[in-house]
């Protein structure tokens, strides 16, 4: 008894230190994942007494176990006897907030701000506030670039003494020589703006806003555009203009394109802040420089904002601003040089169609939309498409097509295949913009003329093509108007066409079914096993293997498989090898199929003439 009441081998703080010594990381890092249960076993005294002290003993540790930790420290509180006792956590955090690792002192300030709401205000004073002026003051950058973060949730807590001592120290890092520590003070001014009553922001954090809005740096000029917003937020709108408006719109011209970039991408937010008339006579104009910069990262960005832009724009003057201030500049970007800024308008030009109402856009709308519609960037095209709805709510499905099927012809009938290809690929789109009703009548015949265009990439194009709108339109609707059509081609004079038929039954069964492929498409393909072209026979037997998958066994057997075994007798060879390996294919389970897989093909069956390479 007396060896077992010596064996510490149970004490919670021995099995602690053991494991904090281990070489394995992964075993130190779940041991400090388990804090928390030892503190309980401990209790908060020894808590306090014990286990900080050790914890604090440990900060050499690898970063990943001093990541653990400084998460760990932050749920604490309850831990170490509630908040009357929590400035005992302050020690081991403002280690870990120096740290060499960001990712560590990112996570002990988190917990810092966490336990800080749980600091009574005198605590707050004779504890937090001094843990804040010693990384302030410390000779590491890392010190004072985690001090940037604690300030706005001690000053509220603080009197006003204390107040004025850490808006000094605020100012001082705010002008601090290292660039890093400066960014780090921009990143939290808006946050330390929201604490601070509206004649403090006046009086000291509008110059200190100014000072860095002028830095010699852009990493910390750009910065400064989202604190704007915070701070136009706060601002009556009496002095907003004169304090704030004058710093926007420099930052708008400003010499780093990151910058400008920084503004366009913050322009809504900026606009929503500043309220509706400084928009008029302040924004508009910056919102222009924006959208004809000379780098196309701000063009792209501006682009993206120009339907939010609009939207917001007060009533009494947005329809005259749109159409004499922005859609004279959106006309250039139309041509731009760069595909992103041209994409960006694209994918927002349309929006403008609500606000404008039917004249405007089919008079200053259209224009744009089909220049874009011809665009050679395939992103350009599929943006305007995508929001074609916007435009046909507006106007109509008949004024649209007035203006728009000529276009689509066009590019249908263009001389250059790759253009018709790009047609066909966003027809599945189109016809959900348009309608059942409206494809029937004008686009369905395109749709069939291209699976006899004389390139085979429009054919594939054309036959995947009709399997979307299949899948878009219904089985009945494919019954009635598709596989009819296709059928016919089984009887053209072509050979590439009656093969088009072969193709368009295998896309077409996938998306049709049995019954239907039994009763309407299998007789057409047995008919055509019959064909003099040897290309046309074995794609039969291809067809066959297909869409025997779908087939009901009894029509395997007394239909499909006569058809293959005949064909297995061809003279020619190719005809023959793809006829066996349909027939092997249908009559065996998955081990024999994959035992087919492996035997070599015939020499001649190599060379399959596939309209690929016609």
């Amino acid at each position: 008894m007396a060896a077992a009441d010596g064996d510490n081998s149970l004490d919670p703080m021995s099995i602690l230190i053991d494991e904090l010594q281990n070489e394995d990381i992964q075993l130190r890092i779940n041991s400090i994942n388990k804090l928390s249960t030892i503190a309980l076993a401990l209790g908060v005294e020894k808590t306090r007494s014990e286990l900080l002290p050790l914890i604090i003993d440990i900060m050499y540790d690898e970063d990943e176990v001093l990541l653990a930790l400084a998460e760990q420290l932050g749920t604490f509180t309850p831990l170490v006897g509630g908040p009357e006792y929590v400035h005992y956590l302050l020690p081991p955090l403002e280690l870990l907030a120096v740290e060499e690792e960001a990712i560590v002192r990112e996570k002990a300030v988190q917990s810092l701000r966490a336990i800080s709401h749980e600091h009574s205000p005198s605590h707050l004073e004779d504890h937090f506030v001094p843990l804040v002026k010693r990384l302030v003051g410390g000779d590491l950058v890392n010190s004072r670039i985690s001090a940037c973060s604690l300030f706005s949730v001690c000053y509220p807590g603080v009197s006003i003494a204390i107040k004025a001592e850490l808006l000094q120290c605020f100012r001082d890092l705010c002008s601090d020589n290292s660039l890093v520590v400066r960014c780090a003070a921009a990143s939290n001014l808006g946050d330390f703006t929201k604490v601070l009553e509206i004649d403090d922001i006046k009086s000291e954090i509008i110059p200190i806003f100014s000072n860095l809005a002028s830095d010699e740096q852009d990493s910390v000029r750009l910065l400064m555009v989202e604190v704007c917003v915070n701070i136009a937020q706060l601002l009556p709108q009496d002095i907003l203009e004169a304090l704030v408006m004058i710093i926007l719109c420099q930052a708008a011209e400003d010499t780093s394109w990151r910058v400008r970039y920084m503004v366009a991408e913050k322009f809504t937010e900026l606009q929503t802040a500043v309220g509706p008339e400084i928009t008029k006579t302040g924004l508009v104009p910056a919102f222009q420089n924006l959208m004809q910069d000379y780098e196309p990262e701000v063009r792209a960005a501006a682009s993206y904002k120009l339907k939010e832009f609009c939207e917001n724009l007060s009533a009494d003057y947005r329809e005259n601003v749109i159409l004499t201030k922005i859609l004279p500049f959106s006309q250039e970007l139309v041509s731009d040089t760069n595909q992103h800024v041209r994409s960006a308008l694209a994918s927002v030009i349309l929006g403008l169609c609500p606000i404008l109402g039917k004249d405007n856009t089919i008079e200053h709308i259209m224009p744009l939309f089909l220049a874009l519609l011809r665009d050679e960037c395939s992103d350009v095209r599929l943006n305007v498409i995508s929001n074609l709805n916007c435009m046909k709510e507006v106007i109509g499905i008949q004024d649209l097509s007035q203006f728009l099927l000529p276009t689509i012809m066009e590019l249908a009938e263009d001389a250059n295949w790759r253009v018709r290809l790009v047609i066909i690929e966003y027809m599945p789109l189109l016809a959900g913009q348009f309608g059942l009703e409206f494809f029937d009548a004008q686009l369905h015949s395109l749709c069939m003329s291209w699976l006899v265009d004389h390139v085979y990439a429009i054919r594939e194009a054309a036959t995947n093509n009709l399997k979307k709108l299949v899948e878009q339109f219904g089985k009945e609707w494919a019954l009635a108007a598709v596989i009819p059509r296709v059928l016919t081609l089984s009887e053209a004079p072509n050979y590439l066409h009656r093969m088009t038929t072969l193709f368009c039954i295998n896309v077409l069964s996938e998306v049709c079914g049995q019954d239907i492929t039994t009763k309407h498409m299998l007789p057409t393909v047995l008919y055509m096993a019959g064909d003099p072209v040897a290309n046309v026979r074995f794609n039969v037997a291809k067809s066959l293997q297909k869409i025997g998958s779908i087939l009901e066994n009894s029509t395997l057997q007394t239909e499909v498989k006569p058809i293959l075994e005949k064909l297995t007798q061809d003279r020619d060879v190719d005809v023959k090898y793809f006829a066996q390996e349909a027939l092997t294919v249908l009559s065996l389970g998955p081990v024999s199929r994959l035992m087919l897989e492996e035997e070599p093909m015939p020499a001649s069956a190599g060379h399959e003439y596939s309209p690929l390479s016609i």
